[in-house]
């Protein structure tokens, strides 16, 4: 193909496959527990992390992953404090990471380098930025497979989890973490904008196609990768945003699913 011929193309495939794999993982965990609100949180914050990366003169990825961080354990630290608010918790942290975005976007120099995170690049992927994702999408992996079973109980039961001895305040805290990372580390192809979209899009149509968790799981990894690989090939042909096709793809998939349930329980 065409495409393989350049660098740049390769480079987007490798990590558009790494952050199809790991979004999803996160986004199953996140749309069962209802609170996907956390993954808009962190993606906006994560803006902040962009800007103050170029405007330093380090890869915006660091900046984002370090500001990411930071925005995960603000959230954990307010949880403790507001127990039962975590929705104004997340809120809070939200409008911060937006509020200090605004205020540093006047001290970039060139707007195009910041338009690039906001609704993800296949042209601007670095070799150390391919390096930084597979290291960071291997982290992810190992550590969500070693949580998994902790995971699973606190989803369906947290009170239950905490009674049978599991340990809930730092499986979540560390789940919180794995998840700004990985949002950081996929704002370079999905933009900061997309990546809480393409966190719940494919889940939201595994759930309605699946019949198990672990099924759910593995459908939206499929649907995923399908939509980003879709997204990047169409994004080069017709020199579109990746960030919006790849969204677009899951929004039109899941409106076909919608379509085709109510067409078979008509004909039912």
């Amino acid at each position: 193909m065409v495409i393989f011929k350049y660098d740049f193309m390769l480079k987007s495939f490798i990590v558009g496959m790494l952050i199809s794999i790991t979004v999803p993982l996160i986004g199953s965990i996140v749309v069962s527990k209802k609170t996907s609100t956390i993954g808009d949180a962190l993606s906006h914050t994560s803006l902040a992390g962009v800007a103050i990366g170029l405007i330093v003169g380090i890869n915006p990825i660091i900046g984002s992953i370090v500001v990411c961080l930071l925005a995960a354990f603000s959230i954990e630290f307010l949880r403790k404090k507001f127990p039962k608010s975590s929705d104004i918790v997340i809120a809070i942290v939200m409008s911060f990471g937006i509020g200090l975005a605004a205020i540093l976007s006047d001290f970039i120099p060139g707007a195009n380098n910041l338009e690039s995170f906001l609704f993800g690049s296949i042209a601007a992927v670095s070799n150390f930025e391919v390096i930084l994702v597979l290291i960071i999408s291997i982290i992810v992996i190992l550590l969500y497979m070693k949580m998994y079973y902790g995971l699973l109980y606190i989803v369906f039961d947290e009170k239950g989890a905490e009674l049978a001895g599991i340990p809930v305040k730092r499986i979540n805290f560390i789940f919180t973490v794995l998840t700004a990372l990985t949002i950081a580390v996929g704002s370079r192809i999905v933009g900061v904008l997309m990546i809480s979209s393409l966190m719940v899009l494919p889940v939201a149509t595994a759930i309605r196609i699946s019949k198990s968790f672990i099924q759910t799981i593995k459908i939206s990894v499929i649907l995923s990768f399908v939509y980003v690989m879709a997204g990047i090939v169409i994004s080069f042909y017709f020199k579109l945003k990746p960030g919006g096709t790849i969204v677009i793809i899951g929004v039109i998939v899941l409106i076909i699913e919608l379509i085709y349930e109510k067409i078979r329980k008509k004909q039912a």
